[in-house]
């Protein structure tokens, strides 16, 4: 009883579910740095879209939001209560305020319509799957590590990330959408294991055994110095906590590239 269909969200969609889970947007600056203008369709007018279907058919509804709403936080970790610390203007803007804008819409869908909403902060997540040109740092590691190029560390590599494996994060999507109605979030979702991305760069290439070394460049612009989500809520609504140890993860990530880094060997071959 599975059916996919190919849709923009930025137009709207007329279809019969019980229930929505808003996943639609880019999440790596590479991809969506690519079509800013997009990027933010895709976030406030998909928001719109899914929440007049979720209004009309009654559905319960899943906004994936992120830990970018707190941008470059001023406060560590990082709870629900922290408003942010974003510039509206800069080069990361389309995905955090788009972000933000689509959190005041799916509020204000319930306090206007009384609609069923539930709002998840994802913090970084990884796993098997992943595009191999994703741009972000666990794939651009695992890839880069593989075939023995130089692992690219933007700054100092002092910056902190917390890393979740997606089984993870999809049990904690499941554990919210079916907490009671009066319960709403937002719920921050993530490991909150803080590493530097030196020490992933480093734990990477042993890892793999990899002869790589670490190359330094830049940061880029509004990059977050710390991200480490604080999960008490989570633990306490939902009973969630993370139980993949980034060790664990990183070897299935690592399996997964290899493989495919190996099919793809063959059939260049």
């Amino acid at each position: 009883h599975f059916e996919i269909l190919r849709h923009d969200i930025t137009f709207p969609l007329y279809v019969e579910v019980d229930e929505i889970y808003n996943l639609a947007c880019p999440a790596s600056p590479i991809h969506y740095q690519y079509d800013p203008v997009q990027t933010t369709k895709t976030s406030v007018h998909g928001a719109i879209n899914m929440l007049g279907l979720a209004k009309r058919i009654n559905a319960k509804i899943m906004q994936a939001s992120t830990s970018e709403v707190y941008g470059d936080p001023q406060i560590h970790p990082q709870t629900e209560k922290y408003w942010g610390h974003v510039n509206p203007i800069g080069s990361r803007a389309c995905y955090d305020e788009g972000k933000r804008c689509a959190e005041t819409l799916f509020f204000d869908y319930r306090r206007q319509h009384n609609l069923r909403i539930k709002v998840a902060r994802i913090f970084n997540t990884y796993g098997s799957r992943m595009h191999p040109n994703d741009g972000r740092v666990v794939s651009n590691f695992i890839v880069q590590a593989l075939q023995n190029q130089p692992i690219t560390v933007y700054g100092d590599g002092s910056q902190t990330r917390s890393f979740c494996y997606v089984d993870d994060l999809i049990e904690g999507f499941i554990r919210l959408m079916n907490t009671p109605d009066d319960f709403t979030g937002p719920v921050n979702l993530g490991n909150p294991g803080e590493f530097t991305i030196l020490e992933l760069a480093e734990k990477v290439i042993a890892m793999t055994h990899s002869s790589s070394q670490i190359e330094f460049k830049p940061l880029p612009g509004d990059d977050p110095k710390q991200r480490q989500p604080d999960i008490s809520l989570a633990q306490q609504a939902l009973n969630w906590t993370v139980k993949v140890k980034l060790e664990q993860g990183l070897e299935k990530t690592i399996a997964y590239f290899r493989q495919l880094l190996k099919t793809k060997h063959e059939h260049a071959a």
